[in-house]
């Protein structure tokens, strides 16, 4: 009798933990939408060094550009679909909250940009861009599995390394497409496998009854229905 509510009690530890690491846990990106992202980078980095290509700075700048656009239509498209269709969010905006965070890198790496690009001075946005994206995964450190860190340490190191080394070229794009390849990659994976370890977990809480045994003689209760606030 004891042990079974022991046994009871871990249970209901277990069906808490699992509440708490939901409500933190942002599930508003899109693991395998960002391996996508990074796909496209490295594809773009193979058109462009095939002679087919115009190797041009204005050429090279319009095909990064179409790997932005696309990468943000199909993230903010998996965003949208997330914030529209699950039904634990029910459309809150305040679910929304995490997006905030990773805009102000954003908006800054937007600006560098566009002035790195009216100077002239295209060999340094490539790092640029990195340090960018390394600032937009550590500022979702927080609602995001921890491995994130590192994927946001990737990108800084990266771009550091860029910025630093004398003699990189715009017109260069293996390296560009090879740290967002493996970057995106990487990123999306940790949120792919945490997703699915989160579904692993989920407890029996969230079916409509639950049935045990509690008591000796072995009778059957029917429990209610358990949902997170």
């Amino acid at each position: 009798m004891i042990s079974h509510h022991v046994h009871d009690a871990l249970d209901q530890v277990r069906h808490l933990q699992h509440a708490i690491l939901e409500r933190i846990r942002f599930h508003g990106f899109s693991g395998p939408t960002r391996a996508i992202s990074g796909t496209l980078a490295l594809v773009m980095a193979i058109l462009m060094s095939t002679p087919y290509y115009p190797q041009t700075q204005r050429a090279h700048l319009l095909g990064w550009g179409a790997v932005l656009a696309v990468a943000l239509f199909l993230n903010g498209g998996a965003l949208l679909h997330w914030f529209l269709n699950d039904k634990a969010v029910q459309r809150d905006p305040r679910r929304l909250r995490p997006v905030l965070d990773v805009i102000p890198p954003l908006f800054v790496g937007g600006v560098l940009t566009a002035a790195l690009i009216l100077r002239g001075q295209l060999e340094l946005l490539f790092g640029i861009w990195m340090l960018m994206f390394g600032l937009v995964n550590l500022a979702s450190r927080h609602v995001l599995p921890r491995a994130i860190n590192w994927v946001g340490m990737f990108y800084i190191v990266a771009g550091m390394a860029w910025i630093l080394t004398p003699g990189m070229s715009f017109m260069h794009p293996w390296p560009m497409g090879i740290v967002f390849f493996a970057g995106e990659w990487a990123g999306g994976l940790i949120l792919y496998l945490d997703d699915k370890r989160l579904e692993r977990a989920a407890p029996r809480y969230f079916t409509n009854t639950e049935h045990t045994h509690d008591n000796e003689q072995g009778n059957t209760v029917q429990r209610p229905e358990t949902r997170l606030p």
